[in-house]
C-alpha cells in the first residue's frame, strides 16, 4: 500500500552472504516484511526499489549472496519490520554482516540558512548473522576499518596494532559476558537440579 503522507523515505542497504541450501523461496520468507511493508504481494513484486537507479532487493544464486539498496516510504513503524526482518536473517545467514538503515525526513525541505537541527533525518546501523559471535565479529571488522581508515591519516598503519589490539580486547570482554548471561538461563546440570524453565540462550535479534 501507497504511503503518499509517509513521514520518512527509508534506504536500505548492504549485502547477506546466505547459506548454501537457501535459495529464492526461503530468501522470500525471510524478506517478508519487507516487501508487505511495501504493499507487496511477493519479492518480486516489492524488490523494486522507489528509485529506479537503485537495484532493489537481488538475490545472486551463484555466490548466495543478498544484496538490498532499496527505498520504500514510511513511517516509525518501520523500525519493527526491521526488528523481524533481522531475526528472518539470522536464520538463513552464513555469516556475519552489516545492514545500513538511513530514514530521510520528508518534511525537511533544505534550504539556505537552513540548521540541520530541523531535520529528523536518522541512521541505523543492524548487524545480522547465524550467532552471536558471527554478528560481534561483523560490528568488530567495521569497526577496526573505520579506526584505521581514521588513523592513517596521521599514523603508518604498521602503528596501529596496539590500537587493533585493544579493541579485539573491548569484543572478547563483551562476547565474555554474553557467553556468561546465556549460562545463567540453563537449568543446573546433574541429577540433583530439579530445575525448571528454558534456557535464556535465545539468539539476540541484532546489536546495534
Amino acid at each position: 500500500m501507497a504511503r503518499f503522507d509517509a513521514a520518512y523515505e527509508i534506504h536500505v542497504h548492504g549485502q547477506v552472504p546466505l547459506r548454501p541450501e537457501v535459495g529464492l523461496n526461503e530468501l522470500q520468507d525471510a524478506l517478508r516484511p519487507l516487501w508487505q511493508y511495501a504493499g507487496a504481494l511477493s519479492l518480486e513484486d516489492g524488490a523494486t526499489s522507489a528509485y529506479t537507479e537503485e537495484p532493489g532487493i537481488r538475490f545472486d544464486p551463484h555466490d548466495n549472496l543478498l544484496q538490498m539498496c532499496w527505498t520504500v516510504a514510511g513511517d516509525d513503524d518501520f523500525r519493527q519490520t526491521l526488528d523481524d526482518m533481522c531475526m528472518n536473517l539470522n536464520e538463513i545467514a552464513a555469516t556475519g554482516a552489516a545492514i545500513e538503515v538511513t530514514f530521510y525526513d520528508n518534511q525537511y525541505d533544505e534550504e539556505p540558512g537552513d540548521s540541520e537541527d530541523d531535520s529528523k533525518d536518522d541512521f541505523v546501523m543492524l548487524f545480522v548473522g547465524p550467532t552471536p559471535a558471527d554478528i560481534m565479529q561483523a560490528q568488530r571488522d567495521m569497526l577496526v576499518n573505520d579506526v584505521i581508515h581514521m588513523m592513517e591519516r596521521h599514523f603508518d598503519s604498521a602503528e596501529l596494532g596496539g590500537v587493533v589490539h585493544e579493541i579485539d580486547k573491548l569484543f572478547a570482554a563483551r562476547f565474555d559476558d554474553l557467553v556468561k548471561s546465556l549460562d545463567l538461563g540453563k537449568p543446573p546440570r546433574g541429577n540433583g537440579g530439579s530445575g525448571s524453565g528454558h534456557g535464556g540462550g535465545r539468539k539476540p535479534r541484532h546489536l546495534h
